[in-house]
């Protein structure tokens, strides 16, 4: 019985991995799409929506060269976009000539770059993505967050539409120097960059996308500067 039980659960988990892949591969696009402000929930239309507004999909590195570009039929099916991005920022800290992943869209006849987060919250990992105005490599078109554990109506609210649009309009760079976007308690400020306000009562959460924030964007910053179209 016991050997019975075991061939039927690896042909299951075989069986049901293709499909599975295939969710993840799905879910992560609609991220992307959330963060350029064109949700998709139809899980049937997403691939194509995805490849009408995903243009290229890029590798770079934090000094701003791109090693690869991916585009037309590799959307959604190369390095660029299955690379686990927070590993790979792990593996930077010894080796900064690793890439990294970059998504260019267009939407309404405007360039934006997607630029993937990764950090850790309370509880466990959050993530996100941030899409910048390519013109001027700096003015925040939309983001989207996620995260694997934090408090359901407390740090988990990074994930609602009243936190993510926030992020709109503001500034990565101010006097021409990286500054990223603050995330601060209700009610305060921050004289140094652009800000918006943490979750009330998950302050070690809004912490956590702060730091995100500047560490994820800080290696892209180079890329941001020497690709602005303006």
């Amino acid at each position: 019985m016991v050997i019975v039980v075991a061939i039927l659960l690896a042909f299951t988990a075989t069986s049901l991995k293709d499909k599975q892949q295939d969710n993840k591969q799905i879910d992560k696009m609609q991220q992307i799409l959330r963060a350029i402000n064109k949700p998709t929930e139809d899980k049937g239309q997403v691939k194509e929506v995805y490849a009408s507004l995903i243009k290229q999909e890029l590798l770079v590195k934090a000094d701003g060269t791109i090693t690869e570009t991916f585009e037309g039929d590799q959307i959604g099916k190369n390095e660029a976009f299955g690379m686990n991005v927070a590993n790979q920022m792990k593996l930077m800290a010894n080796n900064a000539e690793l890439p990294l992943p970059l998504y260019v869209a267009e939407v309404d006849g405007a360039k934006y770059y997607v630029l993937p987060l990764t950090g850790a919250g309370l509880w466990g990992p959050i993530w996100g993505y941030l899409a910048v105005n390519a013109q001027d490599g700096s003015s925040v078109f939309g983001s989207d967050f996620s995260h694997q554990g934090e408090t359901p109506g407390l740090g988990a609210e990074i994930v609602k539409p009243a936190f993510c649009g926030q992020f709109v309009g503001k500034q990565l760079f101010r006097d021409g120097e990286f500054r990223s976007i603050a995330v601060v308690k209700p009610g305060k400020s921050d004289a140094e960059r652009d800000y918006v306000d943490g979750i009330s009562g998950g302050t070690l959460t809004s912490n956590g996308v702060n730091d995100m924030l500047l560490h994820s964007l800080s290696l892209y910053k180079e890329f941001l500067v020497k690709n602005k179209q303006q």
